[in-house]
């Protein structure tokens, strides 16, 4: 019995010193992975951002759609130009007052704009890979990101809007369970609140990623 009751104690022990050791070591673990996944996915986001906002400038409106964002920078390309200025002679006002533009006289002044080439938008935000045809997939899992575009009135004027987002649940899938439903509650301005880790906003003017400041101090892809 004594012997039993021996064993029995060591198995007890053993077992509180794996629940002390899980309690401390599990939210360490959970953070380091966390953050790693966080950062993947909202190096995405940031793809989906840049793509969007070349989208709108030349569209007028973002895209509600991974196909057609693609598409479209598939094959758009950004005008590169030279502004310069001019001025010429105000011929109807010199007449009017009787001057002589070579002695004087009245000048209008512009600003002529010329193109002097075009170059892919991709290989601009992009560095000449391929990275935006997969950027609507979140990283390390079989999902991909909801997108959503439309418009949104503000004082009686209509704005394009658009968000990208995913949810927490997907992107720490086979964590602690537990920590998971911690994380979707947290409030905080060093981590990312919220269920989602998202970029843009479909109730707000907003294009900009609901993560801290953190999340951008690594070079941007």
């Amino acid at each position: 019995m004594k012997l039993i009751i021996q064993i029995v104690l060591w198995i007890l022990i053993i077992f509180l010193g794996w629940k002390l050791y899980n309690s401390i070591i599990g939210p360490v673990h959970f953070k380091k992975v966390k953050e790693e996944r966080y950062q993947k996915v909202i190096a995405n986001l940031k793809d989906i951002k840049a793509g969007q906002l070349a989208y709108q400038e030349l569209n007028g409106k973002f895209s509600g759609s991974f196909d057609s964002l693609v598409q479209f920078l598939d094959t758009a390309q950004y005008a590169i130009t030279e502004r310069r200025d001019t001025s010429f002679a105000d011929v109807e006002k010199n007449k009017a007052f009787g001057l002589d533009p070579l002695k004087g006289g009245y000048y209008i002044e512009d600003v002529i704009v010329d193109t002097l080439s075009f170059t892919s938008i991709k290989d601009s935000l992009y560095q000449k890979t391929d990275r935006y045809k997969t950027m609507m997939k979140v990283p390390d899992t079989d999902a991909t990101f909801e997108l959503k575009a439309g418009k949104l009135e503000k004082n009686g004027t209509n704005y394009s809007v658009f968000e990208a987002k995913v949810s927490k649940d997907v992107v720490l899938q086979g964590l602690d369970k537990d920590l998971v439903a911690q994380e979707k509650q947290v409030n905080s301005v060093d981590e990312v609140n919220g269920e989602y880790i998202k970029v843009g906003s479909m109730d707000e003017l907003n294009t900009s990623g609901n993560w801290p400041k953190t999340y951008d101090s690594a070079k941007d892809q």
